[in-house]
C-alpha cells in the first residue's frame, strides 16, 4: 500500500515545474488508426483431436458426436452402427483477427475455446476449421496444433489446476484464403480516427496536416469532421500510400481531458497531470473495533453434584485514528499528490478522499471507477 503512495509522489516530482498544461507531441499514427485499415474479426466450429482422454464426454455433449460422424462420412468412413465412447476429441470455437489489408497465402493466429465439457486441450491438433467473416464468407482456415499455457495434475486425493487448460492458441495456424474485397487505393480520401477522441487533437492534426499539404499541393487538404474523425482528400497528383506514408509520421501535440481514474478492488489511483483541486479541507479517521473472545471454563467445587460450565467472557477495545483536518489545494499535479501523502492515509483512504473532493465540487476533473 505504502509502495503505491510512494510511486504517485515519485511521478509528481518527474513532472518538473508545473506552470501550466504540458502538451505532449506525439506522431499521428500513435494517436490516430486508419478506417479503412480495420480489423475483421473470424469465428468458426472445429474439433480438437489427439487428447489423453481429456475431451468431451460424447453422451454430455452429442454435438462432439455428431461434428465426429459428419468428418469422418465426409472422409469416406462408415460410421453405422457404432458408438464411441473415447474421449480424446473436443468441440471448440475457433477466433481469428483479420489484419488490414491481408493477402491471400498469409497466415495469422488463432484462438481455441473448448465448447462441451473436456477438462484440457493440452496436447491436441485443431483439425481443419473454415473461419468466416460477418457478411458469412470464408476468409480463412486454420488448423495446427494447440498451444496451452495452463496445465491440470491430479491424483487419487487431490488434483492442482494453474492457468486456463480449456483455451489455447495455435499460432500462425489460420491461412489468409480471400481478400477483403475494398482496395486501399480505391478510396479517393483518408479518414483518420482518434484512438482518444478530442476536439482539441482533432483540430491539430487537420492544422498540421494542412500545413504540410500548403507546403506540397499548394493547399489544405484535412477537416476536422468531429471529436474522432479527421478527413483528409486525395490530392490529384498525390499517391494514396505514399500520402499516408507522409501524414502519419508529423507529429503534433495532443490534449486529454483531465481524468482520475481509480480501481478500488487493487486499490490503484492514476492522477492525471492537468487535475486541479480547488482549496477544501479534509478529516480523515478510522475506527477500528477489535472483539476478543476468551470463554472461561468453570469447575464445581471438591464432592459437589455440580457440572462443568463454560463462561463466555468478551473484550471490545475500540480505537480511532487520524481525524487530523489539512487544506489540499492542487493547482497542479505535483501540490495534489503531496497534500494527500502529507495527510498520511493509505490508498483505499485516498480513494475516498478523492470520492469526496468530487462530491463536494471541488475536483476539476472527471473521476473515473473501475
Amino acid at each position: 500500500m505504502r509502495l503505491l503512495i510512494t510511486m504517485l509522489m515519485g511521478l509528481a516530482i518527474g513532472l518538473g515545474p508545473a506552470s501550466g498544461s504540458l502538451a505532449a507531441n506525439s506522431r499521428i499514427k500513435d494517436i490516430a488508426s486508419l478506417q479503412a485499415g480495420r480489423d475483421n474479426q473470424l469465428i468458426g466450429y472445429g474439433l480438437v483431436v489427439g487428447l489423453q482422454a481429456t475431451g468431451d464426454s460424447l453422451r454430455s455433449s452429442p454435438f462432439t458426436e455428431q461434428s465426429m460422424r459428419a468428418m469422418l462420412q465426409n472422409l469416406g468412413i462408415s460410421t453405422q452402427g457404432g458408438q464411441s465412447n473415447a474421449k480424446n476429441t473436443a468441440a471448440v470455437m475457433v477466433t481469428a483477427t483479420l489484419p488490414p489489408f491481408a493477402s491471400p497465402g498469409s497466415r495469422i493466429d488463432a484462438s481455441v475455446s473448448s465448447l462441451g465439457d473436456a477438462t484440457s486441450l493440452r496436447g491436441g491438433t485443431l483439425i481443419m476449421t473454415s473461419l468466416s467473416g460477418a457478411d458469412g464468407q470464408i476468409y480463412a482456415v486454420a488448423q495446427g496444433s494447440i498451444i496451452v499455457s495452463g496445465f491440470t495434475a491430479q491424483g487419487q486425493a487431490g488434483s492442482i489446476t494453474e492457468g486456463v487448460t480449456t483455451a489455447g492458441r495455435v499460432p500462425n495456424g489460420a491461412i489468409v484464403e480471400r481478400e477483403l474485397p475494398s482496395k486501399f487505393k480505391d478510396g479517393v480520401n483518408l479518414v483518420l480516427q482518434l484512438r482518444n477522441p478530442d476536439f482539441s487533437t482533432a483540430l491539430g492534426i487537420a492544422e498540421r496536416i494542412n500545413g504540410y499539404a500548403a507546403a506540397n499541393f499548394g493547399g489544405p487538404i484535412a477537416e476536422a469532421r468531429d471529436s474522432q474523425e479527421v478527413v483528409v482528400q486525395k490530392p490529384r497528383t498525390a499517391d494514396l500510400a505514399r500520402l499516408m506514408a507522409d501524414i502519419e509520421n508529423l507529429v503534433v501535440a495532443t490534449d486529454t481531458p483531465a481524468k482520475v481514474v481509480i480501481n478500488e478492488r487493487t486499490g490503484t489511483i492514476v492522477i492525471g497531470a492537468d487535475v486541479r483541486v480547488s482549496k477544501v479541507a479534509v478529516s480523515y479517521g478510522t475506527l477500528t473495533v477489535q472483539v476478543t473472545e476468551t470463554p472461561q471454563v468453570i469447575q464445581p467445587q471438591p464432592f459437589s453434584r455440580g457440572e462443568t460450565a463454560v463462561q463466555p467472557q468478551t473484550d471490545i477495545l475500540a480505537q480511532t485514528e487520524g481525524g487530523n483536518v489539512a487544506i489540499v489545494e492542487g493547482p497542479d499535479l505535483r501540490t495534489l499528490v503531496t497534500g494527500l501523502n502529507n495527510i498520511g492515509v493509505k490508498p483505499d483512504g485516498i480513494i475516498a478522499i478523492l470520492q469526496g473532493i468530487k462530491s463536494a465540487g471541488a475536483l476539476q476533473a472527471e473521476l473515473v471507477l473501475q
